[in-house]
């Protein structure tokens, strides 16, 4: 599809994120569309500005769309090295971690995107977080942060509760 002039390409960027079940690498598209990934993160960049609400996840770009379910947002704090057991209590108990805030005192509010929905993708977040050498949002704020979780129901929220506050997760002041 090199052939396609920028606004087509766009259009037709737009058109695969919406027809996506899932998150889209910058990657996949450059293939799909034989261009370079910088090209399409370009696109990204312009369809943005046009208004189209594009999310950057960890695993590839998605459209933000309204959410199934309830979503609530959890006041935790941990150690770097309990990351991975937060998200795991997270998903095993039915919710969906979309994402990390933390209260930054120079930027101020900082969100990560995240779009943890499964122990899969549990694995593959904390993969690409050891990959990178990174290191979690909280450690700007001493473990302190925040998460929107999204659950099909309330009861399936309050399981996320019960095992967050099981682990010494919750933040109780």
């Amino acid at each position: 599809m090199s052939e396609y002039n920028g606004a087509r390409r766009r259009a037709a960027v737009a058109g695969a994120l919406e027809a996506a079940r899932g998150p889209v690498s910058a990657a996949a598209l450059a293939r799909q569309f034989s261009v370079s990934r910088q090209i399409i993160v370009g696109d990204i960049a312009l369809l943005r500005a046009g208004g189209m609400e594009i999310l950057a996840t960890p695993r590839g770009y998605v459209l933000d769309r309204p959410p199934a379910g309830v979503e609530h947002t959890v006041a935790c704090v941990h150690s770097p090295e309990q990351m991975e057991a937060e998200l795991t209590a997270i998903v095993d108990a039915g919710g969906e971690v979309v994402d990390v805030i933390v209260e930054h005192p120079v930027y101020g509010q900082l969100t990560g995107i995240l779009g943890v929905a499964s122990r899969y993708d549990v694995g593959e977040f904390i993969r690409r977080v050891e990959a990178h050498g990174a290191r979690p949002l909280s450690d700007l704020t001493g473990g302190i942060h925040l998460h929107t979780i999204r659950c099909r129901d309330e009861k399936s929220f309050e399981r996320v509760q019960k095992a967050l506050a099981n682990e010494g997760f919750l933040l109780n002041m």
